[in-house]
């Protein structure tokens, strides 16, 4: 793009002026002196000189003054264009599953064999660093932690923008082996996502988005499911549940005590009524996930459903060159009355 391409006027009437330098030229020419001759007996009978060829030459320098004073008063500029996309993110709690249901296969895509949290948590990547197959667009803008909760609940990574932080704590979740630590508190979990994420953004008008998956029914911990609803709604805090695997029986690898391992069926049981009880409380959604496709589709429509507004705002500024075309208007003046004063200088 050239200078003339980006270049503007703040007060383009102003070059109306320029319409006067046929005009100056005109006067400038005709208030120059001659000489006047009683015959034309007494002229030189050589040419004109250069300087008579050229007599023309101040008047012109005048007429191109008045061009550039039209330039200077109408304000030439080139606007230094910067585009700022601003946006508030929201915040995001993840409250992961991780008792020993989490083992069965259920979840596994049609490829390979994997247990539900190895599922979730290639999901929960894909929702925060974004996937375009699977039109997940990323949460850049938001910030994101974890909470993981079996019999105990406890935080994995704090509300960060650091989303590979994130990520790499996510992906080292494993599936508790103790049996004192085995369970379900679901309401402790989610007690303590609220905990969290009112920590990080205490302002009520701030978006706060909890996501809570499990498997399982409520059977541990101090706090109930639908108490720890009660704190999310008290404080602004949107919960979406999302109730993973089948109903039922559901297979599971296992080592029998000869050291071999099989695959077998254990009852699973997921008490969908008290997760779509507390995201009803708290002005969330409630979907059901029964096989990888699913759960990537419940993750999709979180994400379309808490996307951000982003504010677009244009910031101009300018560089103004009026002083220049000023300066070159008086210096063409200047070298006009030095000219006509000098070398084309003529004598009535």
């Amino acid at each position: 793009m050239s200078l003339l391409d980006t270049i503007e006027f703040r007060e383009v009437m102003w070059l109306w002026l320029s319409v006067l330098a046929p005009l100056v030229f005109y006067l400038a020419y005709r208030s120059q002196g001659h000489v006047v001759y009683s015959s034309l007996s007494l002229l030189p009978l050589r040419g004109r000189s250069i300087r008579q060829k050229l007599a023309w030459f101040p008047a012109f320098i005048f007429a191109l003054s008045t061009l550039a004073f039209a330039v200077a008063a109408a304000g030439p500029r080139i606007g230094d264009s910067s585009t700022e996309i601003r946006s508030e993110g929201i915040a995001i709690m993840m409250v992961m599953d991780v008792s020993s249901s989490m083992r069965a296969l259920d979840l596994s895509p049609n490829d390979a064999e994997v247990t539900r949290l190895e599922v979730v948590k290639g999901v929960f990547q894909d929702f925060v660093v974004g996937n375009q197959g699977l039109d997940l667009g990323g949460r850049k803008n938001d910030a994101v932690g974890v909470i993981r909760f079996a019999r105990y609940a406890d935080t994995l990574s704090p509300m960060t923008l650091d989303h590979d932080s994130v990520i790499s704590v996510a992906d080292d979740l494993e599936i508790v082996d103790v049996e004192s630590e085995d369970g379900t508190a679901v309401g402790d979990g989610l007690a303590l996502a609220v905990q969290r994420i009112s920590e990080f953004s205490p302002n009520l008008d701030t978006e706060k988005v909890i996501i809570l998956l499990t498997d399982g029914e409520h059977n541990a911990g101090t706090e109930t499911p639908m108490g720890a609803a009660a704190l999310a709604k008290a404080v602004g805090v949107k919960v979406y549940t999302i109730g993973a695997g089948t109903n039922g029986m559901a297979p599971v690898r296992a080592t029998d005590p000869f050291g071999r391992e099989r695959l077998v069926r254990i009852p699973v049981q997921i008490d969908e009524e008290t997760l779509k009880a507390i995201a009803e409380d708290t002005g969330g959604r409630y979907f059901r996930a029964t096989d990888f496709e699913r759960l990537q589709q419940v993750y999709a429509e979180i994400d379309a459903l808490e996307r951000t507004e982003l504010s677009q705002i244009l910031y101009r500024e300018y560089t103004e060159y009026y002083r220049h075309a000023l300066a070159v208007a008086l210096l063409l003046v200047l070298l006009a009355i030095l000219a006509d004063s000098t070398y084309f200088r003529r004598f009535a």
